[in-house]
């Protein structure tokens, strides 16, 4: 039975080529290249209730008519979304993969007993695919906006103030901490907006909006470059539509 199969070497996702500006996931009985030596195929569950396979390669595959290599996050470009939801799963498999060989507490080489379990056969212990949680917020005052240019972010746009997940803190305390860590501003009326899995690596962003309640924006130097409030009309180049976070400045562009 034919099945999608998803390649990666490194980030770059294998695509089939069927014209100039038309890419589809390679399909078939077999795999369309074979698997770097020692990489084993991974058998992957979707939400939707399909099976992929994934495997990891040991050098890109050379440009062709046939074939073509892209970046993850490129893919969102030319994939339907639900392939590159898929292509995103099959990336972090592979990663915990190859970031999951030995046992961390005793170094022995682990074995997979399950698509997302492996096992130490010495003492036992047992690694998932991890999930680093993060939150993002969209903070609004008036009618205005807070936008932010962290010193990661590749090009000139403005994004929201984001940030990961501490030990023993709800999402909420995170939201309130990471927007005064970050800005020196306090919020309220923090509200749940949505989440996002977000395969780079491991991640998942939780959406919330809030409301500013005080301060002076003073922002952290080694986290952010600008950050100032923003109206509908005079906004700044704004995240990719990949994003949760244009999806929360766009639900606000269109709700106030």
């Amino acid at each position: 039975m034919n099945t999608q199969w998803f390649a990666f070497y490194k980030d770059q996702l294998l695509l089939s080529r069927n014209g100039q500006h038309e890419y589809t996931i390679p399909q078939g009985v077999e795999p369309p290249i074979q698997p770097g030596q020692g990489e084993k195929i991974h058998d992957i569950d979707l939400p939707d209730g399909r099976i992929i396979k994934a495997f990891a390669l040991q050098q890109p595959v050379a440009e062709s008519e046939a074939w073509s290599m892209t970046g993850l996050r490129a893919s969102y470009d030319c994939l339907p979304f639900a392939d590159y939801r898929a292509a995103g799963k099959a990336f972090q498999i592979l990663h915990w993969d190859k970031h999951s060989r030995y046992c961390p507490v005793c170094g022995t080489p682990m074995v997979q007993h399950t698509p997302i379990m492996k096992k130490c056969p010495v003492c036992g212990n047992e690694m998932y695919p991890p999930v680093s949680t993060a939150i993002i917020v969209l903070i609004r005052k008036g009618d205005e906006i807070l936008l932010v240019h962290a010193r990661n972010f590749r090009g000139t746009f403005h994004g929201l103030v984001a940030g990961f997940l501490e030990t023993g803190e709800t999402l909420e305390e995170c939201v309130e901490r990471e927007v005064m860590e970050e800005t020196g501003l306090s919020v309220k009326n923090i509200r749940y907006f949505g989440s996002q899995p977000w395969p780079y690596p491991s991640g998942l962003m939780v959406g919330f909006t809030a409301d500013y309640a005080g301060g002076e924006i003073k922002l952290q130097d080694e986290e952010l470059t600008a950050g100032a409030f923003y109206s509908k009309e005079n906004l700044p180049e704004i995240p990719r539509k990949l994003s949760i976070a244009r999806k929360l400045i766009d639900w606000w562009i269109e709700n106030g």
